[in-house]
């Protein structure tokens, strides 16, 4: 199979090559939950597809906020995500954890929201005579737990905490297994993804291998996902990619940490540009990775700050990298509030 119609189809489905409306956004969020916000300065921001609208999601998303059309929650590797209420059974299963041996700090704080929540932060700390320091993870554990809610629907601080069957009386948290509940987000990951591996997948909803694998092997006995390549993809794709003309399109992206392609390549992108950067004297953590034509191909440098980032330099493995470079850079200015990088692969500029 030609590895353009791959990229050319998984750029179609996510919105990169013709940007998708509000209508068609719905299904590409839900896809590609849980939605996260700007990696590092998007703090309080709602969530954000960053680069696949015609439109301004991050407001749109704001609305729906208010609207509790999005919900707050600990979902992969305990990290804050947003997801829409009606899969709260199916995030549940994948990410509950359950509180078998609770604190004494964790224990108080859920009677006392038990018997006069709604409670924000400052009135637990009145309440109990405990520090902010020490409220916030034991909420953080309950949360993971499925035991409270954080009622975040704007931009404010003044969040109430509540008991979660108070606001979802009918959500079943037990209604399935973490490996149904894989099934089905699998499937949508694969949609949007096209050809991904069981490390992909793993990279992304950071969850054990062995229940990913478990989950892949039954979708593959059941035909939805056909073995290809040393990955998988769905049968429909199979058959479709056959006769599948690949678009044209060029385009260079700086794509942040939280979005759902850096996500699902993270083990491979920071080994290969941990690697690649190795020696250099200056700082160089990862910042911004370089999407090129629906591929990764190098990435942005430095430190991060609040507001603009130290871009240190910018790596590019594209043979024509010198050539592209001021489209590169560019791209990276764009993600960046117009700050120049000192450097393009090594070079100062």
């Amino acid at each position: 199979m030609n590895n353009m119609k791959m990229i050319s189809l998984r750029m179609e489905r996510q919105g990169f090559i013709n940007k998708v409306n509000e209508a068609e956004y719905l299904a590409l969020y839900r896809d590609m939950q849980p939605g996260q916000n700007v990696y590092w300065n998007g703090f309080g921001d709602p969530p954000s597809l960053t680069f696949r609208t015609d439109f301004d999601d991050i407001e749109f998303n704001r609305v729906r906020q208010n609207k509790r059309e999005l919900i707050k929650g600990r979902f992969a590797g305990g990290n804050l995500g947003w997801i829409v209420p009606e899969d709260l059974e199916l995030f549940a299963a994948l990410y509950r954890k359950p509180l078998t041996s609770p604190t004494d700090k964790q224990e108080a704080l859920l009677e006392l929201i038990r018997k006069s929540g709604p409670l924000n932060i400052q009135q637990m700390k009145e309440e109990t005579g405990m520090l902010v320091k020490e409220i916030t993870p034991a909420l953080h554990r309950l949360q993971e737990a499925f035991l409270i809610y954080e009622d975040q629907y704007d931009g404010e601080w003044d969040r109430g905490w509540y008991r979660f069957e108070e606001i979802f009386p009918d959500v079943n948290i037990n209604a399935m297994s973490r490996v149904e509940a894989l099934k089905i987000v699998l499937k949508r990951f694969a949609y949007r993804i096209v050809w991904f591996d069981a490390d992909m997948a793993k990279s992304y909803y950071k969850l054990p291998a062995k229940d990913i694998k478990a989950a892949l092997a039954e979708l593959e006995n059941d035909g939805t996902l056909v073995s290809f390549e040393n990955g998988y993809i769905l049968n429909e794709d199979a058959e479709l990619l056959k006769t599948y003309e690949p678009k044209e399109f060029s385009f260079v992206y700086g794509i942040h940490r939280n979005d759902f392609l850096f996500k699902a390549h993270e083990h491979i992108l920071k080994t290969k540009v941990a690697e690649e950067t190795a020696n250099l004297e200056y700082d160089h953590e990862l910042l911004q990775c370089l999407l090129i034509d629906g591929e990764f191909h190098g990435a942005t440098v430095g430190h991060f700050r609040n507001g603009p980032y130290d871009l240190n330099d910018v790596i590019c493995d594209l043979s024509n990298a010198e050539e592209r470079k001021d489209e590169i850079i560019k791209a990276i200015q764009d993600v960046n509030y117009g700050k120049m990088p000192s450097r393009f692969n090594g070079k100062e500029i």
